[in-house]
């Protein structure tokens, strides 16, 4: 774990500049969350707007949204594919995501073009450069 300042960003995951991240799994599939920087700039997460199964996504494209006492703030997929599964759990416990944002992820997508899209993503080193920079 990098600890930059009160954040915590997590090795070997990837990062998007809008604070998602994306765990590319043994099976070539890639878990998506949002950054602990993400958790504690949203506040008390109430509820979480689960994608669809099935779902086509662009890299970039809304992937979902998440609502928390302070706002409603969308959350990227970081990479290309179709949607595999989501967390059900944040369904009744969105708060699981402000206790491990890292843990709690939100869905499962089978990529399309992994080896591209990890090319606009940040190691954890560079997220928490540019964290820094904030």
């Amino acid at each position: 774990m990098i600890e930059v300042g009160e954040y915590k960003v997590k090795e070997g995951l990837y990062y998007t500049k809008e604070h998602e991240w994306a765990q590319v799994l043994d099976d070539g599939t890639v878990l998506v969350g949002i950054s602990d920087y993400a958790q504690k700039e949203l506040g008390d997460v109430a509820y979480v707007e689960l994608p669809e199964v099935g779902k086509e996504v662009s890299q970039g494209d809304v992937l979902c949204e998440i609502e928390s006492v302070k706002a409603v703030s969308e959350v990227y997929a970081p990479v290309s594919g179709e949607v595999v599964e989501v967390n059900g759990e944040l369904e009744d416990s969105p708060e699981k995501i402000n206790e491990d944002p890292y843990e709690a992820w939100i869905a499962k997508i089978k990529p399309s073009n992994l080896e591209e899209d990890l090319k606009n993503l940040m190691t954890a080193e560079q997220y928490a450069e540019y964290l820094k920079s904030l």
